[in-house]
């Protein structure tokens, strides 16, 4: 009479003891994380987080198909529990988005409790785990016997514990460089910021040459006084243009010519077009002042020209560089065990796939400009990736044939 009574309890259990285990759950965490200094959970790497969730996924199948029948594992696997690791899961991520995720922000308690480090700690893990072995038997219980019914809710299911139980065993494998590039040499070193350690990269990149496209120069008034740049809140665009005329700071400012490339001439002391490698931006400009005229050329300035200005008064009429509208790095690189070379353009956007690794242009010497003849390239390696977009696809499948099914139906 005893267990039969304490077996219906466990039936019964329904959104309240769902509750009182998600936040139990998450206390857990939060404990071990004040025990252990706020460490957060080590994740193995490859082969060893592979093994782990193999033999998690043959647990959850084996409980599932042996203990089916024990009303506690029918409530661990059921959608009241579910539902409540969700809005855990949902909550713990808010934090992850509230507060700065990073080493060393917040004040004591969210260190203490490792919520600057949300998605790495003992709580999100815990609840993960769980969420995780509840979808687990409910796909268990759905596959076994399969039926054809049952195949939308197979792949969504599926796909969702495929997507977040690799998404986050499979971080530990992630790696972020960035290459530092310099023009005329090959490098195969890059620094690891996650490990601050340099690492051999399996291919080698040769930095060809360094292209940066900007937009329109700028006008703009140098307060030699106050030693900054005047604001200008007139709102009107002030990119220099040939005929252009404008009030800027109290200067009246027209561009009588505009040279897109040049440099000064060493005969004539004149600016004369070049090309880009070395010239200039150079505006010859006139106008008015607080009633007195000027007129004069003034430049954006390079490594190899001397910037050129109007001085009126105590303030400078300048031209200062457009902002970068496209950089990109032409590389050769030199891969397989057969030293294959091959020439790539490296972009921002547009990464360029080698041994497992997408490159993408980052940075560049910012004080040289265009000019620079250094390239950071950031390097990006996911070995779980494919799999994760595979649960994605197989959500995606799982949905379309919701839809084909409703479609039908009607």
């Amino acid at each position: 009479m005893g267990s039969k009574g304490a077996k219906e309890s466990v039936v019964s259990w329904s959104f309240k003891e769902g509750v009182i285990f998600s936040f139990l759950i998450i206390a857990a965490g939060f404990a071990i994380e004040a025990a252990l200094g706020a460490q957060g959970v080590p994740l193995p790497s490859w082969p060893k987080n592979g093994i782990v969730l193999s033999l998690f996924a043959v647990y959850i199948v084996v409980v599932a198909v042996v203990l089916k029948e024990s009303s506690f594992v029918k409530w661990l696997g059921g959608i009241p529990l579910g539902l409540c690791l969700i809005i855990a899961i949902a909550i713990l991520s808010l934090f992850g988005g509230v507060l700065p995720q990073e080493a060393g922000a917040g004040p004591l308690w969210v260190r203490t409790l490792r919520l600057n480090n949300v998605f790495s700690s003992w709580p999100f893990a815990l609840t993960v785990f769980f969420f995780l072995f509840n979808l687990g038997l409910s796909l268990v219980w759905k596959t076994v016997p399969f039926k054809s019914a049952n195949l939308q809710f197979v792949l969504f299911h599926a796909g969702f514990w495929i997507a977040l139980a690799c998404g986050l065993l499979g971080s530990a494998d992630l790696q972020r460089v960035i290459i530092t590039l310099e023009e005329g040499k090959w490098s195969d070193r890059a620094y690891n910021s996650s490990s601050k350690t340099m690492i051999t990269l399996p291919f080698s990149l040769y930095l060809n040459d360094f292209e940066m496209q900007e937009y329109e120069p700028r006008l703009a008034v140098y307060d030699l006084q106050k030693e900054r740049f005047e604001v200008d809140k007139s709102g009107k665009s002030n990119k220099v243009a040939e005929g252009m005329e404008v009030s800027l700071q109290g200067f009246a400012v027209k561009v009588e010519k505009f040279l897109p490339l040049a440099a000064i001439d060493d005969g004539t002391g004149m600016p004369t077009p070049t090309d880009a490698g070395r010239g200039v931006p150079f505006a010859f400009l006139s106008g008015e002042y607080d009633g007195k005229h000027f007129s004069g050329w003034v430049s954006t300035g390079s490594p190899f020209e001397k910037q050129v200005f109007v001085e009126v008064g105590n303030r400078l009429l300048v031209m200062i560089p457009g902002t970068p509208k496209k950089f990109r790095s032409e590389v050769t690189i030199r891969s397989g065990e057969e030293g294959e070379d091959r020439n790539a353009a490296l972009e921002v956007n547009k990464p360029v796939t080698v041994n497992g690794w997408k490159l993408y242009q980052a940075s560049y010497d910012e004080q040289a400009g265009k000019w620079s003849e250094l390239s950071y390239v950031e390097g990006v390696r996911d070995p779980w990736l494919p799999v994760v977009y595979l649960g994605f696809f197989m959500i995606l499948a799982g949905n379309t044939l919701f839809f084909w099914k409703g479609i039908r139906k009607q």
